[in-house]
């Protein structure tokens, strides 16, 4: 027998099922709804937090300006040793390194930096959106658009869909080396209809107009040669970097390799209002963090190991030598992506000042209390607690961090790991202490000593190295150092990265 929709079984199985959907629905609260100011609040009230040390203003005219006083810039002189344990034992050959000391080092960022990633953290599939024939410069490209969705079925409140778009040489012989870049996604350089496609879309628009005012025949008329869609040139020469040379897309597909345009804010929001949403919001079901749990930094990083994921299946990508990069606060991230993910092969680090590269311990430009003020989101709840001037727990300083950047370069150990910074008279601020990133590179040089790769050689204790002169990089070793004379880029160091790199990977692409 049929059952109709109506009739009484099946309306009765509605009937019950209907307010079982409800309650589970209303089970499940929304999204904790906060402002910066009161997530930070939070977080505060979490950590026995009463008062923050307020940061050091950028202006130099300020009564509380940074400090660029060379002799006060070191107030905690001793920076942790990457090679002595928690127990004060030395870590002297790369065995204890890799089974002692380096866990230590990790579980202690982990814990008071950057956070940790939760263990329940959903799974990532990629999907590809669109696939577009390109040219980048004079360099035939295949370009992807991808999304790669975290599964939500935990919360489906909240979605996370990052963005991705992978471009690859197309007359490439092989698999190639890409570099994935935090900033905007979406295709470099769109393949446009011309021709005899470009003229259909102009008819099809012009009668489209006609059909919507018909009083328009006489004006389409009388302007016969007007065309809805121009063609845009076949060729524009690019903005140029400081430097003169192309952008860094530019570069990358002229010596053969591919590049990956991950949107960091499609992971997770750069800002404190955003931590009950992304990734960090799904994962936490809508909820605040706890003082353990991740920043948008470490977030950050674990987008791109996803994306990594993605790339490891690609046939176009030799997943052997995928790099990361990123300049500012995303050259933090980067430095923290290959510090904690060793598929990583290599990174390019631009102007990452404090939090990235630069000693945390130094007073110079941007200080600990900036970060643990204005940019708290960046790191774990527990981070905030060397901004404390009045706690539970009494006051803490930059001092009481167990780490320093020296560890973090350290991280990346015998990896491939350039260090780029700018000129402050063109914009790469006082602010971010290039000194302090070059004393961190210098000290962390010992461990890739100890794991038989060449850091920064020659330079003796960090307390007394010199930085070179501008221009003059430092790219003999797995560890490189550049200070070009450009502003907040690392675009006048793309060409260097890329020969640098190309002679570690023994790489040159078949013509």
């Amino acid at each position: 027998m049929r059952i109709a929709i109506g009739s009484f079984p099946v309306a009765l199985m509605l009937a019950a099922a209907l307010p079982l959907c409800a309650r589970q629905e209303s089970s499940t609260p929304p999204p904790v709804t906060f402002t910066a100011q009161q997530d930070q609040q939070n977080m505060m009230e979490q950590l026995g937090i009463k008062a923050l040390r307020p940061g050091p203003s950028g202006n130099e005219n300020a009564p509380n300006h940074a400090n660029y006083d060379e002799s006060k810039a070191n107030p905690y002189p001793d920076i942790p040793d990457p090679l002595t344990m928690n127990d004060g034992a030395k870590a002297t050959t790369a065995q204890i390194w890799w089974k002692r000391r380096r866990p230590e080092i990790v579980e202690m960022y982990s814990k008071y930096v950057y956070g940790f990633v939760p263990e329940n953290v959903p799974e990532v599939t990629w999907t590809v959106r669109a696939v577009d024939h390109e040219f980048i410069g004079f360099t035939p490209v295949l370009a992807k658009d991808l999304i790669g969705t975290a599964d939500n079925a935990s919360y489906p409140a909240i979605s996370v869909k990052m963005h991705m778009t992978l471009v690859t040489p197309a007359n490439a012989k092989g698999p190639v080396p890409v570099l994935i870049m935090f900033g905007p996604a979406g295709f470099p350089n769109p393949n446009e209809p011309r021709g005899e496609e470009l003229d259909r879309l102009n008819d099809a628009m012009k009668a489209l107009l006609l059909k919507q005012d018909p009083s328009l025949e006489d004006v389409l008329a009388a302007h016969p040669a007007w065309e809805p869609f121009k063609a845009s040139p076949l060729f524009q020469m690019p903005q140029l970097n400081a430097d003169g040379d192309p952008p860094n897309e530019w570069e990358l597909a002229a010596a053969g390799w591919g590049f990956a345009l991950l949107d960091p804010a499609s992971v997770q929001a750069d800002n404190g209002a955003g931590l009950t949403r992304g990734i960090i919001g799904l994962v936490n079901k809508g909820q605040p963090r706890t003082p353990e749990q991740w920043g948008a930094l470490r977030a950050w990083a674990w987008g791109a190991g996803r994306a990594l994921d993605y790339l490891e299946t690609d046939p176009a990508v030799d997943a052997k030598h995928v790099g990361i990069e990123g300049v500012s606060r995303y050259g933090k991230a980067a430095l923290v992506t290959m510090a904690f993910d060793q598929r990583f092969y290599m990174v390019l680090v631009g102007s990452s000042g404090k939090g990235g590269a630069t000693l945390l311990r130094r007073n110079f430009g941007e200080a600990v209390e900036s970060l643990t003020g204005g940019e708290y989101y960046w790191f774990d709840g527990n981070f905030m607690k060397y901004g404390a001037s009045e706690a539970t727990f009494g006051s803490m300083n930059p001092g009481d961090i167990p780490v320093d950047s020296n560890e973090l370069i350290a991280l990346c150990a015998p990896r491939l790991t350039f260090i780029s910074y700018g000129i402050p008279e063109k914009g790469d601020a006082k602010w971010l202490d290039h000194e302090g990133s070059f004393m961190a590179t210098v000290d962390a040089s010992r461990v890739f000593a100890l794991l038989g790769a060449r850091g920064l050689e020659g330079f003796g204790d960090y307390r007394t190295a010199k930085m070179p002169p501008v221009n003059d990089g430092l790219l003999d070793g797995q560890l490189a150092w550049r200070q070009d004379d450009g502003g907040h880029t690392d675009a006048p160091n793309m060409k260097w990265f890329i020969q640098w790199a190309d002679k570690y990977m023994s790489y040159a692409p078949q013509p």
